[in-house]
């Protein structure tokens, strides 16, 4: 499984004009699913999500994860992170899981992180999504499960 974060100061996915997940402060994490990605990897991928220090400290070094300082998580399906981009000028989907093995892991992490975190929010995999963000830093990370 693939991540990526984003520190965020504010984010939202809207879907057909109604806003379906939005943070203030936090992270706003896009994730890929590949073919052969297990339940195993996407505990692993939370874990990592909740406890990378990205956040600053008082001496603001990136010292803080965002179970420490409480903030917000939106997770967004997004299949074109698990693109092959080594060759030409078209990404290949090949790496991607079929989209029923796709939704059951991202509904699986969904449902872990609401269980391990506060607050909590998502995009809807399959559909066609609008995510505004305001990047804080910029801080921008991508993080793998395996």
């Amino acid at each position: 499984m693939i991540a990526l974060l984003q520190r965020v100061s504010q984010a939202a996915v809207v879907v057909e004009g109604h806003t379906v997940g939005a943070i203030e402060r936090g992270l706003l994490v896009f994730v890929g699913v590949e073919k052969e990605d297990t339940r195993a990897q996407a505990q692993r991928l939370l874990q990592r999500i909740l406890s990378y220090r990205v956040f600053p400290d008082e001496a603001g070094r990136m010292n803080v994860s965002l179970q420490e300082n409480e903030g917000g998580l939106l997770l967004v399906p997004q299949f074109t992170l698990a693109a092959d981009t080594r060759k030409g000028t078209r990404a290949s989907f090949t790496p991607a899981a079929d989209p029923e093995h796709g939704a059951g892991l991202f509904e699986y992490l969904l449902e872990q992180a609401r269980e391990h975190h506060g607050q909590v929010e998502s995009g809807r995999f399959g559909a066609y999504m609008k995510v505004s963000l305001t990047n804080d830093g910029p801080v921008t990370f991508w993080l793998r499960a395996n």
